[in-house]
Order: structure tokens, then sequence, then C-alpha cells
């Protein structure tokens, strides 16, 4: 094969040309692998099984997705529900109960408890078979389907105690038992000696504040007697001033009344003169009557002579405006004389 790929024709440069050298097929297990495809995974011989080869039309490769754009909050929780199934799922592998570990100098070995047992290999087996077609007879019942045997059966002598020895086994649970009763026994007699102190401690706390409460509420009691007599002796005192000045107050208001009292006539007909309470009746009927007839009478003959004033400059105007339309006249006619003339 080898010479078959190296006697080929050369081809031009531009030409692709494409050489795959012989090899073997790579044995194949008769199972998948649960973790993936195998060791060979992603390697394809033939280019049909190959995900990198783009089958059908290419238009619609990159089109674009029809749903609108998914939330971000979304995808956030749903990682999270993902995330927190996958740790309850290994929570409870963890939980789960486990066979005890094998003594010092064995091992656990996986065996078949099946009543029938069964070969496990990785070739799957192979068998050449043919029939004949027989004529149409009614279907008989189906029998009862008992898997046939494979493999060989193999027996082995276990004498006794060479598998398990409850004296040898059960030791180290009761010890465990045990132990455990013991602690959470110690543990319970020291939780209720930790709380009988907690108690102790608790009512002598609590007395103690009794006490302390007692003795507070005689001290405040005392302040407040204390500060009541000062309040009732103060308020004594401010009467007792309040009243002095009330008195002195009074005997300065007597004596300047009876000073203020002593010069109010003479003073209180000398300002009603000066307001105008005492007056002449003649004074006045002049002032009030007289005066204000004769301030009427001269207004409105200041009225009349301004009226007049006014009506002769209004005539005096119109008699101008005559005579100067008069002169204008006369002044157009003996021009048009004087070119009539000439």
């Amino acid at each position: 094969m080898k010479k078959m790929a190296s006697v080929l024709p050369n081809k031009p440069q531009g030409t692709y040309t494409f050489v795959s050298q012989p090899r073997t097929v790579a044995q194949r297990n008769k199972y998948r692998d649960q973790q993936g495809d195998g060791p060979t995974q992603g390697q394809y011989a033939n280019i049909m099984y190959d995900r990198r080869i783009v089958r059908g039309n290419t238009y619609a490769q990159c089109t674009l997705p029809t749903a609108a754009l998914p939330n971000p909050l979304e995808l956030q929780k749903q990682q999270e529900s993902r995330r927190r199934t996958i740790a309850k799922r290994r929570a409870k592998d963890q939980l789960r109960p486990r066979s005890v570990e094998a003594i010092e100098g064995r091992k656990h070995q996986d065996v078949q408890t099946e009543l029938y047992l069964e070969e496990l290999t990785d070739r799957v087996e192979e068998s050449d078979g043919h029939c004949q077609t027989d004529p149409f007879l009614d279907r008989p019942a189906s029998p009862l389907f008992i898997p046939a045997k494979t493999g060989m059966d193999i027996s082995t002598q276990i004498y006794e105690g060479e598998l398990f020895d409850f004296d040898v086994e059960v030791k180290p649970i009761l010890e465990v038992l045990v132990g455990k009763t013991i602690e959470q026994s110690l543990l319970e007699v020291m939780e209720e000696e930790e709380l009988a102190n907690m108690r102790a401690q608790q009512r002598a706390f609590q007395e103690l504040r009794n006490a302390e409460l007692v003795e507070m509420q005689r001290l405040e009691e005392k302040e407040r007697r204390h500060r009541e007599e000062k309040e009732r002796r103060i308020g004594q005192q401010r009467a007792v001033l309040q009243l002095e000045a009330e008195t002195s107050e009074k005997v300065a208001a007597r004596s300047f009344a009876q000073g203020y009292v002593a010069n109010l006539a003479p003073s209180v007909f000398t300002g009603l003169t000066q307001n105008g309470f005492f007056y002449d009746s003649v004074e006045r009927d002049i002032e009030n009557g007289f005066m204000v007839w004769l301030t009427d009478r001269v207004d409105k003959s200041l009225q009349n002579a301004v009226l007049a004033r006014h009506m002769l400059d209004a005539v005096i105007r119109d008699v101008v405006k005559r005579r100067n339309a008069g002169f204008d006249q006369l002044d157009i006619e003996t021009r048009n004389a004087q070119i009539d003339v000439a």
C-alpha cells in the first residue's frame, strides 16, 4: 500500500490531492464508556460520520433565532437551580450507607448475586443461523423466559469463621456504641451542672438587682422630698419678695398721684384753652360762616373772569384768522392782475 501511495502520479500544484495512509481498525469495547465515547472520540476514518462536515443547505446555517434572547436573570436562576441539584445529589451520595471497609490483608471483590450467572466479555458474540417458514398455525402461549447460562460455574469452599467472626467484628461496633453512650451521658451531666450553676448565678444576680432597685427607690424618694421642700421654701420667699415689691409700688404710686393731682386743674384748663375747647362765639361764627361764603364768592368771580378772558381770546383769534384770509385773497388777486397786465 505504501508503494501504491508513493507511485501516484504527480498532479499540478494548483489541484488539491488527498492521500490517506492505511491503518488498522481500532478495537472497540462491547459497551460504550460512561464518561465519553472512548479514547478514539473525535477520530473519524469516514467523512460521512465527521461532525465537521456540513450537510444540507448552507444558507440556513447563519439564520437568526426566531425567539428573543434569553434573559440573563433567568439563565442565572437556572444555573443556580442546576448547581443546587448537583450539590444535593453529591450530598445524597456521601450520606448513602457504604459497606464496611475490608480488614487488613483482604480486599472486597465484586461478585454476581443473580440466580443465573452471565459471562461478561468485551467482544460481541456472533453466531450464524437460518430459519424456515412454517404454515400458519395458532400462536402458542409464550413460554417463561429463562436466560441461558453463559460461562463456567466455579465453586469454592469457605470454612467457618473465615469470612465473618461475630465476636471480632462486633467488638469495634460495641466500643463505638458504649463510648458514644458514655460521652453523651457525660455531656448531659455537664450540661445539667452548667444549667444549675447558671440558675444559681441568675438567682444571686436577681437578688442583688432587687436590693439595688430598693436602694435606688429609697434614694429617689429622699431626693424627691428634698426637691419639694426646696421648691416650697423658694415659693414662700418669692411670694414675700413679690408682696414687698407690690407694697413699695403702691406707696410710690400714691406719692406720684398726690404730686400730680396738685397741679392738675390749672394744667387741664390751660390745655383745653390751647386746644380750642374754650373759644369766642363771634370769632367762631366769622371763621366758620362768613369766611367760607367770602371764599366761595371770590372763587366764582375769578372763574367768571377766566371764562371771559378765554372767550375774548377765542373772538380775537377768529378775527385774526378772517383778516389773514382776506389779506391772502387780496394778495392773490393783486398777483393775478399783475400777471394779466404783464
